[in-house]
């Protein structure tokens, strides 16, 4: 069944309408992405994007002659500056473990004692051959006064004189032979007792009381670190190796300091020891190592710490850290001219520390440069330079009321 004729007349009346009402929908939604969208203001080739008309708040920073210190960072290591393997060096039953894990000694403190029974029997043998030694050595030089008197008297003949002078003179080899065996073992005994060999800190004990140990053991029987003072090993590239060099021939301290692993807070302050004799091969670095007093023990033997070594100070046209951006053209600025229009500026950077970096080329001392709000900026932007008394003035105000109202922007 068709249609009656009223209702298709009724539908052709509104379908006009209804294109109408459409089209200037999509108008609006188009012009209002316009304005919101980077159509309008154009894309800066650096990532910002901006509205034409606008000015743009910025901060800035003149670019000034300023010392700035050469400051070369790496990742480091922390290492004890002494380890040593407590080994017996007599073999026999472990007696008694003079020590706890992990307790701090001082450099001959009594770490754990050996058996000394069958020592000290062998250094009651060798004084008893000493002393019976020593008896014949008596006798024998009596004789030889004796004899040689009767010589003289023509009593007894020569040859006689002779062997007994000979006797002499071997138990007189006797008696040194006797005396090192004396010394040796009483070396024996005394190694029986296991002392630390430096002030440190040990490890957790590898062997407990009851069991044999003996010399050729290459584990020992516990660790030792001296981690006061302590070192940190770190590795530096091959280019920047003759700054370091050229201060160090100099006489200069060179002082080395440590921050915690987000790079963050200073732990640690010392200074460079030694540099490695050699750069390796595989990787164009050479190793270096510092030291540190390490008296609050904040560091720890295999710790990974971030290293500054400070070279030294220099003047040089600087700007903030801040300042200097990163793109296709390598590092730039925004430098803002005298109507306050940013202009990107290409330029060579040198050294840097926490605040500021060194400009080799592409700005002039006095020049300013965009310090924040970089990312809506772009080529011929016009800026609004923010002060200090522009961010008082935007600042939250609290009214009588006491609840907080917050100004409307200049």
């Amino acid at each position: 069944m068709s249609e009656p004729a009223a209702t298709r007349r009724t539908r052709r009346s509104w379908l006009p309408w209804l294109i109408l009402v459409l089209v200037l929908a999509a108008g609006v939604y188009w012009i209002s992405n316009r304005d919101a969208g980077p159509a309008t203001g154009g894309t800066n080739p650096f990532g910002g994007r901006t509205m034409p008309g606008m000015t743009i708040p910025v901060r800035v920073a003149t670019a000034q002659i300023a010392p700035i210190e050469h400051t070369l960072k790496a990742i480091g290591t922390v290492t004890a500056f002494n380890t040593v393997t407590v080994r017996s060096k007599v073999d026999g039953e472990l007696q008694k473990i003079a020590f706890q894990d992990g307790q701090k000694v001082t450099e001959g403190d009594l770490l754990a004692q050996i058996d000394p029974r069958s020592y000290q029997v062998q250094l009651d043998q060798a004084l008893g051959q000493q002393a019976q030694n020593a008896a014949q050595l008596k006798n024998a030089q009596r004789d030889l006064q004796r004899y040689q008197l009767l010589y003289k008297q023509n009593s007894i003949a020569k040859q006689q004189v002779d062997a007994q002078a000979a006797l002499v003179q071997q138990l007189l080899g006797s008696r040194q032979s006797d005396q090192a065996a004396v010394d040796s073992a009483k070396l024996e005994l005394s190694h029986t007792r296991i002392i630390a060999p430096l002030t440190g800190r040990l490890g957790l004990r590898k062997v407990d009381e009851g069991n044999m140990v003996n010399a050729s053991n290459t584990d020992g029987i516990v660790t030792i670190t001296q981690t006061q003072p302590i070192s940190v090993r770190f590795s530096l590239p091959q280019a920047q190796l003759p700054d370091v060099l050229a201060q160090l021939r100099a006489g200069t301290t060179l002082k080395v300091d440590l921050y915690d692993r987000n790079d963050l807070k200073q732990i640690a302050s010392g200074k460079l020891m030694a540099i490695d004799n050699q750069i390796d091969v595989a990787t164009g670095t050479v190793m270096l190592k510092a030291r540190f007093s390490n008296e609050d023990e904040s560091l720890f033997p295999n710790q990974f710490v971030n290293v500054r070594l400070r070279v030294g100070t220099a003047n040089a046209l600087a700007v903030p850290t801040l300042a200097v951006q990163q793109g296709s053209i390598g590092p730039f600025v925004y430098r803002v001219d005298q109507d306050n229009k940013v202009h990107i500026q290409a330029v060579q950077t040198g050294r840097v520390d926490e605040r500021l970096i060194a400009i080799e080329s592409g700005l002039e001392d006095g020049q300013r440069v965009v310090t924040e709000g970089v990312d809506r900026l772009r080529e011929g932007a016009v800026v609004e330079i923010m002060t200090a008394q522009a961010d008082a003035d935007q600042a939250p105000v609290l009214p009588t009321g006491g609840a907080p109202a917050m100004a409307h922007p200049h």
